[in-house]
């Protein structure tokens, strides 16, 4: 009986010590992850005001393409022309996106053009690796060819991730929601770099059933400011 008692303590203390320690090392592999995306996002704050791809006024302010006035101007253009920040964009977003199931990634012509390939093309390197196909929605349909309205690689019922630069309405992203949708795409999440949090942006998108990943908020660009 002692023995029986020696042998289950024994097999009790070898189990409790091995998930022990597979708690430990999850907890801190997730501990790594969230302190690499926190280095992540404070060099992508930085990389706005080494680019000079954010201004801010709190006088005259900035007109946006909507016609309101904003005290912030943020040129994701200009971010993503320098291949340092786009690696940024990318890694970053790889780690947010990470978590999710998806087969493609796109959005509204021109912007996200060049923030999906950069997203895909770092995923497809990165450990874990990730094949993530790409397509692009135009504004408008083309008047010739095969007229289509969506361009690149995807497939009816593809797992899609919608990706823009700047959320202010959310309105060209919504429209790309839309016509993803329309093509029978499942769109349950959008990225976009920066959200302004104006214009009530962030409930217009979830309010389309959508979760949101911002890779930076206008509160990280502001606060990176004082160090400039």
């Amino acid at each position: 009986m002692d023995g029986a008692e020696t042998e289950w303590n024994e097999f009790t203390t070898e189990g409790f010590i091995f998930v022990l320690a597979e708690y430990t090392m999850s907890g801190l592999m997730v501990g790594k992850i969230e302190s690499r995306m926190l280095s992540l996002k404070v060099e992508l704050a930085n990389a706005f005001h080494e680019t000079q791809s954010f201004k801010w006024d709190t006088g005259t302010g900035f007109t946006l393409a909507s016609g309101l006035k904003s005290p912030f101007y943020v040129d994701c253009r200009s971010l993503m022309a320098h291949p340092g920040s786009r690696r940024l964009v990318a890694h970053l977003a790889y780690e947010s996106l990470r978590p999710v199931e998806l087969d493609c990634l796109g959005g509204l012509e021109i912007g996200a053009i060049s923030i999906a390939t950069s997203i895909s093309d770092f995923a497809f390197v990165a450990q874990p690796p990730r094949t993530w196909r790409t397509f692009v929605v135009r504004k408008q349909a083309k008047d010739h060819g095969l007229g289509k309205l969506i361009e690149g690689s995807f497939q009816p019922e593809d797992r899609a991730v919608i990706v823009d630069d700047v959320l202010t309405s959310g309105g060209s992203l919504l429209k790309a929601v839309a016509a993803a949708r329309g093509a029978g795409l499942t769109v349950t999440h959008a990225l976009v770099i920066v959200d302004r949090k104006e214009q009530d942006g962030r409930r217009k998108v979830e309010a389309e059933g959508l979760t949101l990943v911002s890779l930076l908020t206008i509160d990280d660009l502001t606060s990176a400011q004082s160090t400039y």
